[in-house]
């Protein structure tokens, strides 16, 4: 039987607040290591995305957090994209009481940033390029920070961050806690737990690629004419969608189309401002929309319940990829529908990639009637004028003016989606040994140990 979050040392305040927004049981990943971050230990967690990441780091970061001055956060948590660190921020706010929560990331003013910090924030959230930014404009100081979270850490590696990771970890305080979460625990993540974590406790939940072997994956023969026909008819028989094209302007165009044929769609990747990232992301989650166009930008940064299919509309360049962009469906025991759009030339390469990672379906003719019977919550049929009321365009990118879809009683959801689960809180002082400083450099530390005696003891260089 899994623990309270009472049981797990987290204050009744915090219950509260979490059962206010029916969070009432924690999920694995937080049962499995609320009591040791509560406990002062650096964790390093395997999860996959949609297992509730978010509460069991979130939880005990803000617990008896001392308080921040002008500039100089306490805490500090690491994200890999504007969207992610966008939704981190939210949630910790949702239970975080008198504590102020910041966020920074790019493609937004500076202004409002650098009031938040000159005001004073006990947590930072941040993407890495814009921290650095402010780092160096003499807006923020991590010298205080003694609590680091590294959310979807191997993300940040395929993304090209490592460097900017280590020079802000170097950053933060000598004896500081470092809590680390990712879907694979292999490569520069490994590097990186090796050199900034000391003799963490590591805990594994689930199955590597739970949300992609839990989907039904399709392979539709199609020429490249075809594609956006088809993509409007998968979607057209299950929504909400996330098609994954391979270029901004790719994506764009796709949505324009898609809205032309009565598929309500918007566009979201790199090129467009933070406003018409956030609006679209809004109007997805809010079922204003039937699909959203990305690029790889939000096969990780995104996490958003309730998705019924991922479509392929280019192919990812590797297994790697598919498995990121796939796992946007089928997650937390939900069912979900992976559609591929394959080309002539692609069978092959696309055959022995999905080979690669245990999938061994044929590339068939596109059924959109079998694919509507795949789905556990299928759209109902629509036609162009249905799903165009009048409502202003707002920016849409496809130009389309019309109120996002009414669904029948089967596609009803009872509430808002968003990150669900629970999480933790930490025993301050507890389990910590004395931890020298000094230098610069890396910190160096036991990595991949599974037990823990006693107290944690030990010096660090850096």
């Amino acid at each position: 039987m899994s623990p309270t979050f009472a049981q797990l040392g987290v204050p009744e305040a915090i219950c509260r607040a979490l059962e206010a927004n029916g969070i009432t049981a924690p999920f694995a990943i937080q049962a499995a290591t609320i009591e040791d971050s509560l406990a002062g230990y650096d964790v390093c967690g395997r999860a996959p995305t949609g297992s509730g990441k978010t509460l069991a780091f979130g939880i005990p970061l803000v617990i008896d957090i001392e308080r921040a001055t002008p500039k100089r956060p306490s805490g500090l948590v690491l994200a890999p994209t504007r969207e992610l660190a966008d939704q981190i921020h939210v949630e910790l706010k949702r239970f975080a009481g008198n504590v102020r929560i910041g966020v920074v990331y790019g493609g937004v003013g500076y202004g409002p940033q650098i009031k938040s910090l000159r005001d004073g924030v006990e947590v930072l959230v941040a993407c890495p390029g814009r921290l650095e930014d402010l780092i160096q404009q003499g807006h923020v100081d991590l010298s205080n920070v003694s609590r680091v979270v590294l959310d979807e850490a191997d993300r940040m590696a395929d993304m090209g961050f490592m460097p900017a990771v280590r020079r802000l970890l170097d950053a933060t305080a000598d004896d500081r806690q470092t809590v680390l979460f990712s879907a694979t625990l292999d490569g520069d993540v490994a590097k990186l737990t090796r050199d900034y974590q000391h003799h963490p406790v590591r805990h594994e939940v689930g199955d590597e690629t739970p949300d992609v072997t839990s989907a039904h994956h399709v392979f539709w023969k199609s020429r490249q004419d075809q594609r956006t026909e088809l993509t409007a008819e998968a979607i057209n028989a299950v929504w909400p969608a996330i098609v994954f094209c391979r270029t901004r302007h790719g994506a764009d165009r796709l949505a324009k189309r898609l809205g032309r044929a009565g598929v309500q769609a918007a566009a979201i990747h790199g090129g467009r401002s933070q406003g018409q990232r956030t609006r679209a992301l809004g109007d997805f989650t809010k079922n204003r929309v039937h699909a959203l166009i990305a690029t790889d930008v939000a096969a990780r940064g995104i996490h958003v319940d309730g998705v019924a299919a991922v479509i392929h509309f280019d192919p990812p360049e590797d297994h790697k990829t598919y498995v990121h962009r796939s796992g946007r469906t089928a997650r937390a025991g939900d069912g979900g529908v992976v559609v591929s759009l394959v080309q002539p030339d692609q069978t092959n390469d696309v055959r022995k990639m999905a080979r690669t990672i245990g999938i061994d379906d044929a590339v068939t003719v596109p059924d959109t009637h079998a694919l509507r019977g795949l789905s556990s919550t299928p759209a109902p049929e629509r036609t162009p004028a249905e799903v165009r009321a009048a409502e202003p365009a707002d920016e849409r990118p496809q130009g389309s003016r019309g109120q996002g879809p009414k669904r029948n009683g089967s596609r009803h959801r009872n509430g808002p989606r968003g990150n669900s689960g629970p999480a933790g809180g930490r025993k301050r002082g507890q389990g910590r040994g004395n931890r020298g400083g000094g230098g610069s450099g890396s910190r160096k530390g036991g990595a991949n140990s599974r037990s823990r005696s006693g107290a944690r003891s030990g010096s660090r260089s850096r």
